[in-house]
């Protein structure tokens, strides 16, 4: 009863944070009204890579443009973190981790749109260097969390039955070419905010490109399934966890990388692969021939005296 309830309050309490997003929007518009009388009758809206000047509103076009933007953010997160907590009796760690992320970019945007308002009232300065900084450490912190949430327990040591390994090097290049200018326009723009977003653009298409040219690495084991890329673990499937699996799409529009929140989790580079039920939740090994990823799986089941269960 105890876990019942507590899974209800946790629940309940992720549920009145996604809608406390919202609250940005009258924020912002009380910003507004409390200095409305004050603004320009043309305000600075928008400003080049110098940091100067270079886009105007009104008043009430910058107000409806901020508002506009702040429910479109709002509406998205709000979709994406019910969709991730469809079927879930609690919020999953990196569910969490995402709603915080959420919130960073939210309170980035409400910064934003303040620190406009503050250029036109008093000429301050737009703190983009404290805006850059904190926005790539949230990232940074989030995809830690992301990584480490369902890397599970390492595998029992035993011998290596076989390995299958899923990569595209044309996704690769693909990342690595945006890459180039995203670098020379870090080199070349003097504001420090904006040169910290092009290098954590910069360093997240590196990031891409390395891990889909190395690709995800299935280590199949009497103990169970291990997923490695670029040398690190990234999970590690427990043959005694395994429930079913079967041959399937991970989605209508496929995915790249590592995808999924909850409990749910994809390894993939296009959208064909194995769906694996486990006792924690579902993970997707994506392969561009899956019956590979079956038969290796049924290798494993029944090394540990089951059979594979396949699903139609």
């Amino acid at each position: 009863m105890n876990v019942m309830n507590h899974n209800s309050s946790s629940r309940a309490g992720f549920m009145a944070l996604i809608a406390a997003m919202w609250l940005s929007i009258p924020v912002i518009a009380f910003r507004y009204w409390q200095a409305w009388d004050q603004l320009p009758t043309c305000m600075v809206t928008h400003f080049g890579p110098n940091g100067q000047p270079n886009g105007w509103m009104t008043p009430q076009g910058s107000l409806t443009f901020s508002m506009t933007l702040l429910a479109f953010v709002s509406t998205l997160f709000t979709g994406i973190m019910l969709y991730a907590l469809r079927g879930a009796r609690h919020p999953h760690v990196t569910t969490w981790a995402t709603l915080g992320l959420f919130y960073v970019i939210v309170a980035m945007v409400v910064l934003i749109c303040d620190a406009v308002l503050e250029y036109n009232l008093s000429r301050s300065s737009i703190p983009l260097g404290v805006i850059g900084a904190v926005l790539f450490v949230s990232i940074f912190i989030f995809i830690a969390i992301f990584l480490r949430a369902q890397r599970g327990s390492e595998l029992a040591a035993s011998g290596i039955i076989c390995e299958e390994i899923h990569a595209s090097r044309s996704i690769a290049i693909a990342f690595a070419v945006p890459m180039v200018p995203f670098i020379a326009s870090a080199a070349i723009v003097p504001l420090t905010g904006v040169k910290l977003a092009l290098a954590a653009g910069a360093l997240a298409m590196i990031s891409s490109a390395a891990m889909a040219w190395d690709g995800f690495h299935y280590l199949f084991s009497p103990a169970g399934v291990e997923v490695r890329t670029l040398g690190f673990r990234l999970r590690s499937i427990h043959a005694a966890d395994i429930q079913n699996y079967a041959a399937d799409h991970w989605s209508t529009l496929g995915g790249y990388g590592i995808r999924g929140l909850g409990n749910r989790r994809a390894y993939i580079w296009g959208n064909r692969g194995v769906r694996i039920k486990t006792a924690e939740g579902e993970v997707f090994l994506g392969h561009r021939e899956p019956e590979k990823i079956v038969r290796d799986l049924d290798t494993v089941m029944n090394h540990k005296g089951h059979e594979g269960t396949q699903s139609s």
